[in-house]
């Protein structure tokens, strides 16, 4: 038996990103005064889908409950549609970009935090804040990930859907920076036109690996290889 329900911990997860959220959006940084807002971070975009999927999980938590002994087949097409929301928000969009967002941050404030979080930031953020936006998120999400199965859509649907989120927002970065002559991030600055293309597919390529990758760790955990009848059996 779990030390801690999953409906606990769900709860209390759902709650830090409400909590992570909103003193995010109370930070008198000037980023946020500018076109786009907070909406022009990944990061930022990234947290409002951590927030969206943990309210699902709970809310199906809370339907189970309420019609846990009820014969309503109405109730329970509803509660299918939930949970089909869910798994796909974890394959899709959860999980790889969670894991994205973790990745790609800590390489590059390892490399040169100047790339990606330049000093002055510090100045605006708390480092529990930072870790909230940049570390936690990949634990939550594996913890979810263990505690509950998510039936993944086949490979190719699941990629293409991942490949149209990162493209959008390539191009909503790119129309960011048309309005504003600034590109949200600054490694974008220091790269040629050549050198941001291949970057930005690289980075298509590392969110399909993550996607990837997820769906590996989902079927590991809860499709363990069959062992051999013994024998005789």
């Amino acid at each position: 038996m779990a030390l801690i329900p999953s409906q606990v911990l769900r709860v209390a997860i759902l709650l830090s990103y409400f909590s992570i959220l909103c003193h995010y959006k109370a930070l008198d940084m000037p980023a946020h005064q500018t076109y786009g807002g907070s909406w022009k971070f990944l990061t930022f975009i990234d947290l409002v889908i951590q927030a969206v999927f943990f309210a699902v999980c709970v809310l199906i938590d809370v339907s189970s409950l309420l019609t846990k002994g009820g014969d309503s087949r109405e109730q329970e097409r509803q509660l299918r549609k939930l949970i089909g929301l869910r798994d796909w928000m974890m394959a899709v969009l959860a999980f790889p970009i969670g894991a994205f967002v973790v990745f790609t941050f800590w390489s590059l404030y390892l490399y040169d935090r100047e790339l990606v979080y330049p000093r002055l930031l510090d100045n605006f953020i708390p480092q529990w804040l930072n870790h909230g936006m940049h570390t936690t998120v990949l634990p939550f999400i594996i913890i979810e990930m263990r505690t509950t199965h998510h039936r993944y859509p086949s490979r190719s649907w699941g990629l293409a859907a991942v490949c149209c989120f990162g493209v959008g927002y390539i191009l909503w970065a790119c129309w960011v920076h048309q309005v504003t002559g600034v590109w949200v991030y600054p490694v974008l600055e220091r790269l040629t036109a050549v050198l941001r293309i291949l970057f930005f597919s690289s980075l298509l390529v590392v969110i399909c690996i993550f996607y990837i990758l997820g769906e590996i760790l989902n079927n590991y955990i809860w499709d363990p290889p069959q062992t051999g009848k013994v024998k005789g059996e």
